[in-house]
């Protein structure tokens, strides 16, 4: 069988760093929502892999002002991504899930058992359902049809071609739009929050490798954390990106902002039992990188 890969959300940060032979970049391309476009898209191509990476995504501020949008727009995308594979007859699926849509509650580390034992947050609770049921479709196809779909858990990705908008951006992408233009007017940066939580992140050349190999190689039918485990500070975080652009101005955190779960921090040792030596890229070292890509592509990335 001559493999052919379908990816969906190609057009994203972990998308260019996937291998595939069919790439579906945007709703102006194909529009996930809708049920024939998709299934008549399935039908010409006719993949036997299928990485599922589309969602309606954003940030804090994103999920909170655009609840039922994120809710229906990601559930209609993996009802008909994941059935339209099965009617096509695709082999396998990789679906990626999220570690926002864990308890809010949790037990830490975050394992992979823990998905469902809980409320997710208030702040993104709609997107986080939506994401959950991807796993539930997941597991229920599995069990009826005997299709190999699998789930991967992907901690913060950050790196170049990454939504940089100021409103809808996560963390990384909108911090660093946010020091390049205090910098450029000469201004304070201010970040939303206390800079007290703590986060994980993954430049996302490192998470390509991991989606590659899950594709290839993962075979089981609960979801795998993908993450370092290690984690740092927003503070941290504001530190590396001001001094990645050398920036002198004053830095205000802004602790009346949301700034969502204290921290979240996962436990990543059924990855290394697969992958014990697999080297993650450094924080700073990706900040550098995607810093230096955003300041040469800041004209014509999005933002």
């Amino acid at each position: 069988m001559n493999k052919k890969t379908l990816l969906t959300g190609a057009g994203g940060l972990v998308g260019l760093q996937v291998d595939a032979d069919f790439r579906i970049e945007g709703k102006d391309q194909l529009d996930l929502r809708d049920w024939d476009a998709t299934l008549n898209y399935f039908e010409e191509k006719k993949p036997t892999h299928v990485i599922h990476c589309a969602a309606k995504v954003g940030g804090v501020l994103a999920n909170m002002s655009h609840m039922g949008e994120f809710f229906y727009e990601s559930m209609a995308m993996n009802l008909n991504v994941l059935e339209a594979s099965r009617r096509t007859g695709a082999k396998k699926v990789v679906s990626f899930l999220s570690t926002c849509i864990y308890p809010d509650q949790a037990k830490y580390p975050l394992v992979e058992t823990d998905l469902h034992s809980g409320e997710p947050h208030e702040s993104n609770f709609a997107y986080a359902y939506a994401k959950r049921m991807l796993e539930v479709q997941s597991r229920a196809y599995r069990k009826q049809y005997g299709v190999n779909y699998i789930c991967v858990v992907p901690t913060n990705i950050y790196g170049p071609n990454d939504n940089f908008s100021l409103e809808g951006g996560h963390v990384v992408p909108a911090l660093i739009h946010k020091c390049y233009l205090a910098k450029k007017n000469n201004t304070p940066l201010t970040v939303w929050g206390s800079g007290n939580p703590l986060r994980e992140f993954v430049y996302s050349e490192d998470m390509g490798r991991l989606i590659n190999w899950a594709a290839d190689e993962y075979e089981e039918d609960t979801p795998i954390i993908l993450s370092n485990s290690e984690e740092i500070s927003i503070k941290e975080l504001v530190l590396t990106v001001v001094d990645a652009y050398d920036f002198k101005g004053d830095i205000i955190f802004d602790a009346t902002k949301p700034e969502g779960q204290h921290r979240k921090p996962t436990d990543n040792s059924k990855l290394r039992s697969y992958l014990p030596d697999f080297e993650f890229t450094s924080i700073r070292e990706g900040i550098i990188k995607t810093v230096d890509w955003f300041v040469k592509n800041y004209e014509g990335c999005r933002k």
